[in-house]
């Protein structure tokens, strides 16, 4: 299993990113797909997923604001994120599965740091 993440950056308040996920190494096409996230000094957060048959869930700290996608053709998942806010600043995972594999090292990628400074 790989899943690389990338797309994380700098942003001002209010401002958007798009964070990419590349995977490879299973069946991504019948497999959910995870965004987590963890800030300094605190627990990992579940932030979106996707189902294989496409329903999204988000958390309601980003509800309406983020939208997670997936590309089965190019075994890829999306998060894009607008009005983003310092409270958004995290290190982001990408994670093989449901929510509760958000916790499994071995179900997530290395991560991409979003930055929301002014």
């Amino acid at each position: 299993v790989r899943l690389v993440e990338s797309g994380g950056g700098l942003v001002q308040p209010g401002g958007s990113l798009q964070l990419s996920c590349a995977t490879s190494g299973f069946t991504f096409t019948t497999t959910s797909m995870t965004w987590a996230r963890q800030a300094p000094e605190k627990e990992i957060e579940w932030v979106s997923s996707v189902t294989n048959s496409g329903t999204k869930y988000y958390a309601d700290s980003v509800k309406g604001r983020f939208t997670i996608s997936r590309d089965d053709s190019d075994k890829r998942v999306y998060l894009q994120m607008h009005d983003l806010t310092p409270d958004d600043t995290a290190v982001y995972f990408c994670v093989k599965g449901g929510p509760l594999l958000r916790n499994d090292p071995a179900s997530r990628g290395q991560g991409t740091q979003v930055t929301v400074t002014s």
